[in-house]
């Protein structure tokens, strides 16, 4: 009896013995594989590992964590024109080769007409002093014209609609008003604007080079 209990654990040994070292493999019996290449198939981006000297450990970890990446300068709105047909053909054509595509647009907009309650024309620059002086004592506000046409004259206010003009006009009769007149100072306009919608440090200098382009229509802050 004793001989076949050492028998079966000589032929346990030996089986096992044949298991581990893969000899069983051909029949489907074999330990799984932990040699290569399996191990280095199982490796996830083994191209980010560094292998760090203590000196570079010991730095990295004195070192401040990386500030985050900070935008250069204030991104702002910018706008220019109204530009007619031809304006605009030859701004987009300076504008396309020369700034990113999406970094601009050429909005179809139109400028309302503008209606004004007007003193004038004057004979002279004196006769326009006087009637400023009267104004003042009358403590009414006056505005320069905006259309070179009605010079030399006074504006006292301007308006979007003659009727708005003439509303306003009967109001500042009571407070003394008796030769102004309601007149259309600038006619509507339609063209397209120039609209810069995010214009950074970098964008901003870049249209200091189109000043010729703009014919003297300055870029300014969108409303």
């Amino acid at each position: 009896m004793l001989r076949l209990v050492v028998l079966l654990l000589v032929l346990m040994n030996g089986v096992y013995f044949a298991w581990s070292e893969g000899l069983l493999r051909a029949y489907g019996f074999a330990p799984a594989q932990q040699s290569e290449p399996q191990r280095l198939a199982q490796q996830l981006h083994p191209e980010a590992m560094q292998v760090l000297t203590g000196e570079d450990a010991r730095r990295a970890e004195a070192s401040p964590p990386a500030a985050p990446a900070v935008p250069a300068g204030p991104v702002v709105c910018l706008q220019a024109g109204l530009f007619d047909d031809k304006q605009s053909a030859f701004l987009r054509n300076a504008l396309e080769p020369a700034l990113p595509t999406g970094s601009w647009e050429l909005r179809p907009e139109a400028e309302p007409a503008r209606w004004i309650i007007y003193m004038g024309k004057f004979a002279n620059a004196e006769a326009t002093d006087r009637k400023r002086d009267e104004l003042q004592t009358l403590k009414l506000k006056f505005e320069p014209l905006q259309n070179p046409a009605l010079e030399p004259g006074l504006s006292l206010g301007g308006y979007p609609t003659q009727d708005a003009a003439k509303a306003a006009l009967q109001q500042l009769s009571q407070r003394g008003v008796r030769t102004a007149r309601v007149t259309q100072e600038l006619e509507e306009v339609r063209g397209n604007r120039l609209v810069i919608p995010a214009a950074d440090d970098t964008l901003r200098t870049r249209l200091e080079d189109f000043g010729t382009v703009l014919t003297g229509k300055p870029l300014r802050p969108c409303p």
